[in-house]
């Protein structure tokens, strides 16, 4: 079963995640904030990060700066997930460390897409 940490601030977004994600089969760790994120991906060595990145203490640009030069984290993939979907916000989340970039609202099939392309699996359907 593959671990997913959810790094989202908005009680009715990680709420709304992480409950079609254990559906799904996934376990899922929260942190509520950017600092408790780049924490709990040490902790728990999760197989990929969802990572808000507008979050309180740290934000989600700068624990992925974070997470991509821990030598225990860099390999773990990071799927940004912003209300920020303006032109270029894309390319700042990648060039802030993360390996896809996901705007919100969320669209659940396209995440579960992303998740399996991070995990090398081959794409699920939602």
């Amino acid at each position: 079963m593959a671990k997913i940490l959810l790094v989202e601030d908005h009680e009715e977004i990680w709420d709304f995640l992480s409950r079609r994600l254990k559906r799904r089969g996934y376990e899922v760790i929260l942190a509520h904030d950017g600092e408790a994120g780049v924490r709990q991906a040490r902790a728990g060595q999760p197989d990929v990060i969802l990572l808000d990145m507008n979050l309180p203490v740290l934000d989600g640009w700068s624990a992925a700066r974070a997470l991509k030069a821990g030598a225990d984290t860099r390999s773990i993939p990071i799927i940004a997930l912003t209300a920020h979907a303006m032109s270029g916000d894309r390319d700042k989340a990648i060039q802030a460390g993360c390996d896809d970039y996901h705007p919100k609202p969320v669209d659940f099939s396209k995440l579960l897409s992303q998740i399996s392309t991070a995990l090398g699996e081959t794409a699920q359907t939602g």
